[in-house]
């Protein structure tokens, strides 16, 4: 299912490619588009000023307190706020699938070509072009130069030595995280070009996948009637753009590896701070017919007509023995690595690059602690890595793409069925993954001292204190969003973590032990939380945290970055954890999970009993912090709230049974039974589910999220019969009048679910959020209807995001967190949306696919 409307915004993207070259083995499900396309509607990031009158007389507090804490932040303590509401990122319409594995750190290529967005220190963040980080392509014929020019279309005021200006209407960008591929044909040469470039991001791999290297593959096919001599250059600066690429004392140094039968060469170029100093390493694999050739060190400013000339003369460069200098503070060092070949008439050859970058050990903002990265494990913590990384990335990345078999399995069982999967949604299902290794992705090995189970043993009813799965496969952590800095939020990642449990369940798992061993730690450190004026400790016993910490400060050790509300009253995190934790032993089969997780299931649901405060079974809600929309107050008994209320006793009964424990689930079974009546008596109105219970004017909205957590029954494989919470005919209408109202009713259908929608069909503006689209939101509501038989309409409110964000506002690769129906975007780069595999798993479950722990895989 294809709209018209989606057409036409997919077709407007390659509307200015004149060639017919469509490149070499592009496959055509993709997000793709034009080198010379320009996004007409450019929109704003929602900042402090953009919050209504009515809202900033409600909330005039809270804005006096973070412009206190801001300036402190800022201009006392010179570091950056966790979430800066004066000067978030400017939205630009350019990036591209990020280089690079899982953890290791990230460096994002544009779709233009461009080395633009650089997570090289952990969660840490700067958006900054490097002109110089270029691919060149220089062709010869007879012993001459007959054309050479930089892979680009910008025409920079440096290096003008260099021919710019590469006609973007002749090339196009294609991707499918996690390769992308990039299509040039030169104008007036009869050659195309197709550069492919691979990360190893691969399901169910926990090695590899770790690895922070990518490979650029570069086919060269040549329609002459004769033959031609082809190199390419690949130039790289000593750093990444930071002020610190100045600071001097960085070097550069040529190398060779030849091991078991392969060799590559290139050029190492260490970058030599104080604190987190890595190496980055340009490399090539050297095979019979192809010469590589290298120029250790240029410097990148001026028009640097020598190194151009240097490849023009032979198509090759002069390969200089030894290392560079240190570089004087103040300037900037880059290297030059070039690989020829012979392509005959008609006829195609391929030339084979690889970008590493080794930074083994790192420390977060604090300086308190040294962590490991994942893949020193195989490769060591000497820093001296990136030669074999490179070698290991060029004699194995064709196995990373044979070993790519989920895109495979979770399109072919479609071939038959009653709907084809439609290609945005085939676009949306992979290019999302790119924030789990771009999401300021931190994967660090278990130190031998760490502790985890947060000082309650597992004698003790607590946790072990290095729990197999943590020990085996380390500690994973991501961030709310790019501009959001706190790892692992957790009222997010419930979202979000559909795509670790369905592709790296063993990520998932370590995840959840980091955050059961928190729930029993306390820090009683009194600070001032912004929303409401009032001091209280940091963290409480037996409440779930909101995140496990800032990459600016020390993760792990200090959680809670999130000072704006108390969390301790926030209903929902205790309940997403339990939800969780069923969902995950059902998708896994772990049992020794189940029974670490079980008694801190138990801890939190007595922590969530104190809300129910007139003893119907039904937890209640007051204030602003225990709802998912700040500043959307919420009285008494809430859908959203109180729907994961209803589903975590329904779990907890389940999880009694398999624990064997029928005093817990007795327990848990007369709380649901009467939760449940309650549920429906003060909050079902015939068509939905009311907002909450409080009987204002605007308790009547419709919110699109109010069946949360019977999407989290279907998950795991629960919502009928014995452990049904909701009756199906409810949620079926329901989900039906959130299609009418919030999709429908809303920007014409053509942007997905608003979050509130009053009933008469407008949407509810009486707080800063609930008139945005979340786009994670929405993919879980599509995910249920799904679920529930409501196949299209699923598709049609999942595809009006994808449409909005990737083809309409340029925002690929940096999905927001929300947008509303016009102006403005918030938070850039967030993790909400890869709940589009929640999507997938109900295809898989409505499709009869059976789901295992460790490979996808179709019953006949």
């Amino acid at each position: 299912m294809t709209s018209e409307w989606g057409e036409k915004s997919t077709a407007d993207l390659m509307s200015r490619y004149v060639s017919k070259e469509m490149g070499y083995e592009v496959p055509k499900e993709g997000w793709r588009i034009c080198l010379a396309h320009e996004f007409k509607e450019k929109r704003k990031p929602f900042q402090a000023k953009d919050v209504s009158l009515s809202n900033v007389l409600e909330h005039v507090g809270l804005g006096i307190r973070y412009l206190k804490w801001w300036y402190k932040k800022t201009q006392v303590e010179k570091k950056a706020p966790f979430i800066d509401m004066f000067r978030a990122q400017p939205l630009r319409q350019i990036y591209g699938a990020p280089l690079g594995g899982i953890g290791g750190g990230t460096i994002t290529r544009g779709w233009r070509g461009e080395f633009c967005r650089w997570q090289l220190n952990p969660g840490m963040y700067h958006y900054k072009t490097v002109t110089a980080n270029q691919f060149t392509v220089c062709l010869r014929r007879g012993g001459q130069t007959v054309y050479q020019q930089v892979l680009s279309v910008e025409r920079p005021p440096t290096l003008q030595g260099w021919n710019w200006g590469y006609c973007g209407e002749y090339a196009f960008y294609h991707a499918l995280y996690p390769r992308a591929w990039t299509v040039y044909h030169l104008p007036g040469q009869n050659v195309t070009l197709t550069c492919r470039q691979v990360s190893p991001v691969i399901p169910h791999d926990y090695q590899d996948s770790s690895l922070p290297v990518a490979v650029f593959v570069w086919d060269i096919e040549n329609k002459n009637d004769y033959a031609l001599d082809v190199s390419i250059m690949f130039t790289m600066v000593n750093g990444s753009g930071h002020k610190d690429d100045k600071s001097g004392g960085h070097w550069n140094e040529p190398f060779h590896l030849e091991k078991e039968g392969e060799a590559v060469s290139g050029v190492l170029l260490h970058h030599c701070t104080t604190v987190n100093p890595y190496t980055l390493c340009i490399a090539a694999r050297e095979q019979p017919d192809r010469e590589v050739s290298h120029q250790t060190a240029f410097s990148p400013k001026g028009t640097c007509s020598s190194l151009w000339s240097d490849l023009i003369t032979d198509g090759r460069l002069d390969s200089p023995t030894g290392s560079s200098p240190p570089t004087p503070k103040g300037e900037k060092v880059g290297a030059a690595l070039a690989v020829g070949c012979s392509v005959p008439a008609q006829s195609r050859n391929t030339l084979e690059f690889c970008l590493a970058w080794d930074m083994p050990k790192i420390t977060f903002g604090s300086r308190e602690r040294e962590h490991i990265r994942r893949y020193t494990r195989y490769f060591g913590t000497k820093g001296d890595a990136s030669p074999s990384l490179s070698h290991y990335a060029l004699t194995h990345y064709k196995q990373w793409e044979s070993k790519d078999f989920v895109r495979v399995l979770a399109f072919s069982a479609y071939d038959c069925s009653p709907h084809s999967l439609p290609s945005w949604y085939k676009s949306a299902l992979f290019n999302e993954l790119y924030f789990v290794a771009d999401g300021g992705t931190v994967w660090t090995e278990l130190s031998e001292d760490a502790d985890v189970s947060g000082g309650v043993r597992s004698e003790n009813g607590g946790l072990p204190a290095q729990p197999a799965v943590v020990k085996e496969y380390g500690r994973f952590a991501y961030l709310e969003g790019q501009e959001y800095r706190m790892y692992n939020t957790y009222d997010v990642h419930f979202y979000a973590s559909f795509a670790l449990i369905m592709l790296w369940p063993k990520l998932a798992l370590s995840v959840q032990y980091d955050i059961a061993g928190s729930v029993v730690q306390q820090d009683p450190t009194e600070r001032l939380h912004l929303m409401s004026g009032r001091y209280s400790p940091v963290k409480s016993k037996n409440v779930v945290p909101h995140d496990i910490g800032d990459p600016d400060d020390e993760p792990w050790q200090r959680v809670n970055a999130y000072l704006i509300h108390d969390t301790a009253d926030w209903k929902d995190l205790n309940l997403k954890f339990v939800l969780q934790v069923y969902r995950d032993v059902h998708l896994t089969q772990d049992n020794q999970y189940l029974r670490d997780m079980w008694p801190v299931c138990q801890a939190v649901m007595e922590s969530e009993l104190k809300f129910d405060l007139d003893g119907d079974g039904l937890i209640e809600n007051s204030g602003y912090a225990d709802q998912t929309y700040d500043g959307w107050t919420v009285t008494g008994p809430s859908a959203y709230c109180g729907g994961l209320w209803l589903a975590s006793l329904c779990v907890m009964c389940k999880m009694a049974r398999l624990v064997e424990s029928e005093e817990s689930y007795q327990r848990y079974r007369d709380l649901l039974d009467r939760g449940s009546a309650a549920f429906d008596k003060l909050l079902w109105n015939g068509k939905y589910y009311n907002y909450d219970s409080s009987g204002r004017d605007l308790s009547n909205s419709v919110m699109s999220d109010q069946c949360a957590g019977h999407w989290f029954l279907r998950a795991s494989g629960l919502g009928d019969g014995e452990y049904q919470a909701f009756p199906k005919e409810k949620i079926q209408t329901a989900l039906k009048s959130i299609f009418d109202l919030n999709v429908m009713s809303f920007a014409g259908g053509q942007m997905g679910a608003v979050n509130g929608m009053r009933p008469e069909g407008v949407p509810d503006r009486s707080s800063v959020q609930s008139d945005e689209v979340w786009i994670g939101v929405v993919y879980g509501l599509a995910a249920t209807m799904i679920h529930e038989g409501m196949w299209e309409e699923g598709m049609r409110s999942a595809e009006g995001c994808y449409r909005t964000v990737w083809e309409r506002l340029g925002m690929a690769f940096q999905t927001p967190e929300a947008y509303c129906e016009k102006g403005i975007y918030r938070s850039l780069a967030y993790m909400r949306p890869l709940s589009v595999w929640a999507m997938q798993l109900a295809l898989n479950t409505s499709q009869k696919i059976r789901f295992a722990p460790d490979v996808l895989s179709f019953e006949a």
